[in-house]
């Protein structure tokens, strides 16, 4: 125990203010807090009922606004913040979000970067970004552009789904707290990817990520930057679902894409030009 308390104390003074605890180290503190409670409790008696002994090298995690990303691949750092965010302090001490964490999914080298908020429904449940019916909207636009998931890299800013109350299917939006508790894994994941060229997919994303207000027809039609990298915002696929046959907003929507396949040199093909324009 003198060794578990000399690791805090060494901890604190290093300005780590929270760690992550395995249980032997918990039952540990709870067992010498009983005992400290107790200020009639002889010496001897303490003798006589040992504590647990602590793991010399206990596990921790740092849960302030820092992070320890670790690793010498992309792999290997992806894998750092993932872990680091399952326990991640200044999200969970806001309790206005849900347990599961939801992290990224796709291709470390992807030359392009999907931003979204957070996560919802179907995306808790699967632990995964867009796979409910907003996601295979977008799965549907990727194929018109002649990618797939795995060739991208999606992610959200909030890596958990914002809770309301007796919750059930229902989603809300990331309220700015949540978000900024969130963004330092959504700016590292980026410096890890290093993408091409990023799409802020709804207003919520690009104030996040690009510190912008207003609509997103007002914040998309020209390109952004963050850290260099071009960020182009464009309608949430939910919205497409939102707005039924609006075939505007499609277009709209697709010019968005094509001018990201432009940015990326990708083939376009006439036909995909075309797509979504009025019929005469």
């Amino acid at each position: 125990m003198d060794t578990f308390i000399g690791f805090l104390e060494a901890e604190r003074d290093r300005g780590i203010s929270h760690v992550l605890l395995d249980e032997g180290a918990r039952e540990g503190l709870r067992k010498l807090q009983k005992l400290a409670q107790k200020p009639s409790l002889p010496v001897a008696s303490l003798a006589a009922s040992p504590l647990p002994a602590a793991n010399p090298t206990p596990k921790a995690v740092v849960t302030n606004s820092i992070l320890k990303v670790l690793g010498t691949t992309k792999v290997e750092r992806l894998a750092s913040l993932k872990q680091q965010a399952e326990n991640w302090l200044p999200a969970k001490e806001l309790q206005t979000l849900r347990e599961t964490m939801v992290f990224a999914t796709g291709n470390p080298d992807a030359r392009l970067m999907l931003v979204g908020e957070a996560p919802g429904h179907e995306e808790e449940k699967l632990r995964e970004p867009f796979v409910g019916p907003a996601g295979q909207k977008l799965n549907d636009i990727l194929k018109a552009m002649g990618l797939s998931r795995e060739e991208i890299y999606i992610s959200n800013i909030v890596k958990f789904r914002p809770a309301t109350p007796r919750q059930t299917t229902n989603n809300r939006k990331p309220s700015p707290e949540e978000m900024a508790a969130c963004m330092p894994f959504i700016r590292s994941e980026i410096k890890i990817i290093q993408p091409a060229c990023i799409v802020a997919l709804g207003g919520t994303a690009a104030e996040g990520l690009l510190n912008l207000s207003g609509t997103v027809a007002s914040m998309r039609g020209s390109w952004h930057s963050l850290g260099g990298i071009p960020v182009r915002v464009t309608y949430h696929p939910s919205y497409l679902l939102q707005s039924g046959a609006n075939l505007s907003i499609k277009r709209q929507l697709w010019e968005d894409m094509l001018t990201v396949m432009e940015q990326l040199t990708l083939p376009i093909s006439e036909k995909q030009r075309d797509f979504f324009l009025p019929k005469n």
